[in-house]
């Protein structure tokens, strides 16, 4: 699967506000903010591409499936299960 942004890209400082109680008990944890914040951006961004992909694509998967309905599955004939 391509990826979804250049992974090579190099790293870039950003500020953030986030709640103190959660930082200070994260940093005691050993959470690691940059990779946490990576991989759930990471998530999110699978997600929504996703999403807009069906949205966009709504259309044409009613007509296949409407299609499907009407004339049955291609090659379905020539099955041998």
């Amino acid at each position: 699967m391509a990826h979804l942004y250049d992974i090579n890209a190099s790293k870039k400082a950003a500020n953030l506000s986030i709640n103190s109680d959660l930082l200070q008990k994260a940093k005691a944890q050993g959470i690691n903010l940059s990779s946490t914040l990576e991989e759930a951006l990471k998530e999110l961004l699978v997600k929504q591409t996703q999403e807009d992909w069906k949205r966009e694509n709504a259309d044409a998967i009613k007509a296949n499936c409407d299609f499907i309905g009407q004339n049955g599955c291609f090659g379905r004939k020539h099955r041998v299960f």
